[in-house]
């Protein structure tokens, strides 16, 4: 599957996105104006105006919505929120050419609110990964105690925990560990291991 530039950045602002919410994250973490704009500063979101207090209202209630996308039981239902989601915010495609990305689409109209552009672009993103046939690439952390999300954006979709350095590194070695206690427990039962 090939995913532009543009789609890979919005599919990695979705993520931040979705991770920002308190079921995720243990508390809120778009509270207030500053939250929301250092959001837009981390995730290199451009062409915004000023960040207000509409604005974290508006982005909180966007995720809600951008999480029903991702979670949805089909393609089919996901496609209906998809739809909504751009419908609703006048989505309108224009090329650009701006900080050295070279040409590429956006679809939110210039000085739209933050919320309506978000919804825009990342609805757009999502439509691109439904109409590809790659729904399966929208995935939670298997982590049991992890509820963060990730696009798994990997050759083989095999990538199962949100990031391999924590989920992933405390998965393996819990494994591990229950391999060795596990052996450990059949040695001491006289059982030979490998057995």
């Amino acid at each position: 599957m090939l995913i532009t530039h543009d789609t890979e950045c919005a599919l990695g602002i979705l993520v931040e996105l979705l991770n920002t919410a308190p079921e995720v994250a243990g508390q809120e973490q778009l509270s207030d104006v500053a939250a929301v704009d250092a959001f837009v500063v981390r995730c290199d979101i451009g062409e915004v105006d000023a960040v207000g207090p509409d604005d974290v209202v508006a982005v909180q209630r966007l995720r809600g919505q951008l999480r029903e996308i991702f979670t949805a039981p089909s393609t089919e239902v996901a496609a209906e929120l998809v739809n909504s989601l751009v419908a609703d915010v006048n989505a309108t495609p224009r090329l650009t050419n701006h900080d050295g990305h070279g040409w590429h689409m956006h679809y939110f109209a210039p000085h739209s609110t933050l919320a309506d552009h978000l919804a825009a672009e990342l609805g757009m993103a999502l439509g691109l990964i439904l109409m590809a046939g790659e729904r399966e690439r929208l995935r939670r952390c298997e982590a049991p105690d992890c509820a963060r999300v990730f696009v798994d954006l990997s050759r083989n979709r095999s990538r199962r925990y949100c990031d391999s350095r924590t989920c992933g590194n405390r998965m393996h070695v819990a494994a591990y560990r229950a391999r060795q206690r596990s052996a450990a427990d059949a040695e001491d039962a006289g059982v030979p291991v490998g057995a």
